[in-house]
């Protein structure tokens, strides 16, 4: 979909078209039989065009709930945008620690289909929002409309690295992750690429930059806060906050808004208890898991992986619980036979610092039964072990 094509879907007949589009979908209809129930009315750019944004928005449904219905994407802005939630939350907290001018305004480069400018506008930031590529802009422009918020979201096309931050309140950066050839996870080629990134950092009274979870420590800026962000128990992304405050590292968990900060906590290593946890990932991620454990009175089964045991059965957002039945040295003959006692013929299978292949291993254990169990794959002091838990859960 081109920038021409993109501008004929916000007409009357494109409307028109798009609404086609979506009901022809929601039939079932396969690609080919859509095309055709289309043409019969509109053309074959404007059918198109049509049913490509009604696919997008189809799949933008995860991030953007009901707004999703009326918002208009490009598939790359479908893969990068923020998630709602997650949005909703970075602008909460720009909001809360404005100062008694209200919240700031906000230069938004690489703003994308625009998904983090409307989340800041709807908390009452006023967003000069900026992208490079023309249709982008055009899309951001539109959602800003359809979903009211003109008023507080100003949308151009221009060079992110070219931008002036100086003057608004907070930098917001959002660097393209995709190129030519997919995803990906080097922060120099992000576009801009990080130096670039970092030179508007420089210039900025404050900023907030979302990132890759996976972004290399040392790639940090001394003094900023690095905050990972996990949603219904799945790492979404990071953000990098720069300027007045702490630092530090940060887990957020939502939709409740738990956070966790570093306390200076050193988790022991010793032997298995009653009870393992599994960390959740946004805490691994900050390197919070000796927080975790001192919440639940853990200690590591081995002090370069993240799982916890403990003879205490806590409850704790900040990790999954199992109970531990059986901690075994890894075999798969021994294995097999203790499943086989136990009647175990459903399993899930985690694992940690374990080389063992996992679908080659459900598949090895010829598992038959009407029990179920976890079973836990790790290692201990570099000898593999597996232990054979059964779920407690989060509270």
């Amino acid at each position: 979909m081109d920038l021409e094509a993109f501008r004929a879907l916000l007409e009357p007949a494109g409307q028109r078209a798009l609404a086609d589009a979506a009901d022809v979908l929601a039939g079932g209809a396969d690609p080919v039989a859509a095309a055709t129930a289309l043409r019969r009315a509109h053309s074959p750019e404007l059918t198109s065009a049509a049913l490509t944004q009604a696919s997008l928005r189809r799949r933008a449904e995860a991030k953007f709930g009901a707004d999703a219905t009326v918002m208009y994407f490009t598939p790359h802005g479908v893969e990068q945008a923020t998630r709602a939630e997650v949005a909703a939350h970075r602008a909460e907290r720009v909001v809360r620690g404005s100062g008694p001018d209200g919240p700031p305004t906000v230069l938004d480069v690489c703003c994308g289909i625009g998904g983090d400018a409307l989340a800041l506008a709807r908390a009452g930031c006023a967003v000069d929002a900026v992208d490079l590529d023309p249709l982008t802009a055009e899309v951001a422009r539109a959602n800003a409309a359809v979903l009211g918020l003109s008023g507080r979201i100003a949308v151009r096309t221009g060079d992110a690295a070219a931008a002036d931050p100086s003057r608004h309140g907070l930098l917001f950066a959002d660097p393209a992750r995709r190129g030519a050839r997919g995803r990906t996870f080097d922060p120099m080629a992000y576009s801009p690429s990080w130096p670039a990134v970092l030179d508007l950092v420089s210039r900025a009274r404050a900023a907030c930059l979302k990132v890759a979870p996976g972004i290399p420590y040392e790639l940090i800026p001394e003094g900023a806060e690095a905050e990972w962000v996990s949603y219904r128990g799945e790492v979404k992304e990071a953000a990098i906050w720069a300027g007045p405050g702490p630092g530090g590292r940060r887990a957020t968990l939502l939709p409740s808004g738990a956070t966790l900060t570093a306390t200076g906590a050193e988790a022991e290593t010793g032997p298995a208890g009653r009870y393992l946890y599994e960390p959740d990932g946004a805490a691994v991620r900050a390197h919070l898991v000796a927080e975790v454990a001192a919440m639940v009175d853990g200690r590591l089964l081995d002090p370069r992986i993240a799982y916890i045991t403990s003879d205490r059965l806590v409850r704790t957002p900040w990790a999954a619980c199992f109970e531990i039945a059986d901690v075994l040295p890894f075999s798969l003959k021994r294995l097999r036979a203790t499943l086989r006692e136990r009647k175990v013929g459903a399993v899930t299978i985690m694992k940690r610092g374990s080389a063992v292949d996992v679908e080659r291993l459900r598949k090895d254990l010829r598992l038959a039964g009407d029990n179920a169990a976890v079973l836990v794959l790790t290692r201990v002091e570099d000898r593999p072990y597996v232990l054979i838990c059964a779920a407690v859960g989060r509270p």
